[in-house]
């Protein structure tokens, strides 16, 4: 019982540090949030941030973890509501995209995080989500949806596609319009990789 209440309380701890600090990398951003104010919002001393997270920087990157899980929940989602597999990879790829509209996603993901973490290329929630493409495309080679490529190969320039144009729209001067230009080059883009009828 001591234990699970331990858990417990180690949960809550961290789960208010990274509240505190989404909140605050999402509106302020990394440079300007303190350890000092992170930590009075979250109720909570400097010793805990440094106990659960190491530095401000391991605490960004938990916020950063926790935002790209949610982000994969829904496009999962989306990938769900469609007809088939392809269509469902498609729209998610589309909504990606549409995702760097987002203030928390933009400031947090897609500005901060390079600047703070280093290369995307290196984060191990990139790899992560490659690899889980690969399998996706390898799937639908073997259907015969898609011409017989690597799928590791489409996997890895279709994420470096998406991430660059994500880019683009969070810097956009009119991300609307960046929005619907990177999406009908993308949707022609993938349209080359179907199979083409005998």
């Amino acid at each position: 019982m001591a234990r699970r209440l331990r858990a417990d309380m180690i949960a809550a701890t961290r789960a208010s540090l990274i509240a505190a600090a989404r909140e605050a990398f999402g509106t302020i951003g990394y440079a300007a949030a303190s350890m000092d104010d992170l930590t009075a919002a979250a109720g909570l001393t400097r010793g805990a941030l440094y106990h659960h997270f190491g530095d401000k920087k391991g605490l960004f990157a938990a916020v950063i973890d926790q935002i790209d899980a949610e982000m994969t929940i829904r496009l999962r989602a989306v990938s769900a509501r469609a007809a088939d597999p392809w269509t469902g990879f498609r729209d998610s790829c589309a909504a990606y995209l549409a995702m760097a509209r987002e203030p928390e996603i933009q400031r947090i993901m897609l500005r901060d995080g390079p600047a703070v973490l280093g290369d995307p290329w290196g984060w191990p929630l990139q790899n992560d989500c490659i690899r889980m493409m690969a399998q996706g495309l390898n799937e639908l080679v073997r259907e015969g949806v898609l011409a017989p490529l690597d799928p590791e190969a489409v996997a890895r320039l279709i994420f470096g596609a998406t991430q660059h144009a994500a880019q683009w729209i969070a810097h956009a001067p009119d991300p609307e319009a960046a929005l619907r230009a990177a999406t009908d080059a993308f949707d022609a883009m993938l349209k080359g990789l179907l199979r083409k009828p005998a």
